[in-house]
């Protein structure tokens, strides 16, 4: 739309102005008398406007079905699903090239899936030629250090317990240059300030990046919830596990959002070797679009019963 303002002598000298510049299918919407003669408001709403999206029905079926919350759904209705995920959501991943990259804490509720997480990540590291330091600060789970322990061996590599601020400086110390450090944490109530608050510690003396570890399937309030208290805590990355057994993924998509969490890595599968992807938006939208329709046609089998 164009809007313009025109002063002439005379309404017939100004209107020849407005048809000469904006042509003769230009609207006027106003005159009026000043002091040297008269002022004109003309405006020219253009045919090639493109018209504005609207929201997909069947993919509003789609995210409620998933339990995505309304308020991030309606954000994701309109446009290619891939291309909104992207615009709206945030996607990353674990950088551990570098002289010294950065160590990466992995905290999250207990049982979310953070040791196998640590060992994935380890096992991946490991295949691609790279030694890790693993560390475990989780000294409040029972056979916690032993599960991890059993798959250090494996990988060849020696697992460091450092289970207060002080014994985690000192295992930093044991870093081969260059070496990535993967950090366990316990298992965290995050609404206990008590615990939030070593979760920060650790990651503060380590210098750490958090990445929160969640389950896929679980409420999306409570997901949001998690993720906000965790985000609180220094978390700004997100990985998603049981993605493999989960069908509802609105809880991933409202933590991610909730915490304005970077969707870096998805737990598919139980082996550690193979059970980590990469969680993109092509990904995501994926599995959203397959879960969601399948849902679709089985409810329509029903209803044609």
């Amino acid at each position: 739309m164009r809007l313009k303002l025109y002063r002439a002598a005379g309404v017939t000298e100004a209107m020849a102005r407005v048809r000469a510049e904006l042509g003769a299918d230009a609207l006027i919407l106003g005159t009026r008398r000043v002091a040297d003669g008269v002022e004109l408001t003309a405006v020219l709403e253009p045919d090639d406007e493109p018209p504005v999206p609207l929201p997909d029905p069947e993919r509003e079926r789609m995210l409620a079905w998933h339990g995505v919350p309304a308020r991030l759904a309606d954000k994701l209705a309109v446009g290619k699903l891939e291309s909104t995920l992207g615009r709206v959501l945030r996607f990353g991943e674990f950088d551990f090239t570098g002289d010294s990259p950065q160590p990466l804490l992995l905290a999250g509720p207990p049982g979310a899936g953070k040791t196998l997480t640590v060992a994935r990540l380890a096992t991946r590291l490991v295949m691609a030629g790279v030694q890790p330091l693993i560390i475990t600060t989780d000294g409040r789970r029972a056979g916690a250090t032993e599960q991890l322990a059993a798959f250090t061996r494996l990988l060849g590599l020696t697992l460091i317990v450092a289970s207060h601020p002080a014994t985690l400086s000192r295992a930093l110390t044991r870093r081969q240059p260059g070496a990535p450090v993967l950090i366990d944490a316990p298992g965290t109530d995050p609404f206990d300030q008590a615990q939030n608050d070593e979760v920060a510690g650790l990651a503060c003396t380590a210098n750490a990046a958090t990445a929160l570890v969640l389950p896929a399937g679980l409420d999306a309030a409570e997901s949001a919830d998690l993720a906000s208290a965790f985000a609180s805590a220094g978390a700004t990355m997100l990985v998603g596990t049981r993605l493999d057994m989960a069908r509802r993924l609105g809880g991933l998509l409202a933590a991610a959002d909730a915490g304005k969490l970077t969707m870096t890595e998805a737990g598919t599968g139980p082996g550690a070797a193979d059970g980590l992807e990469a969680l993109t938006a092509a990904m995501l939208a994926n599995r959203l679009s397959h879960t969601g329709a399948t849902r679709s046609r089985a409810l329509s089998a029903e209803l044609q019963a």
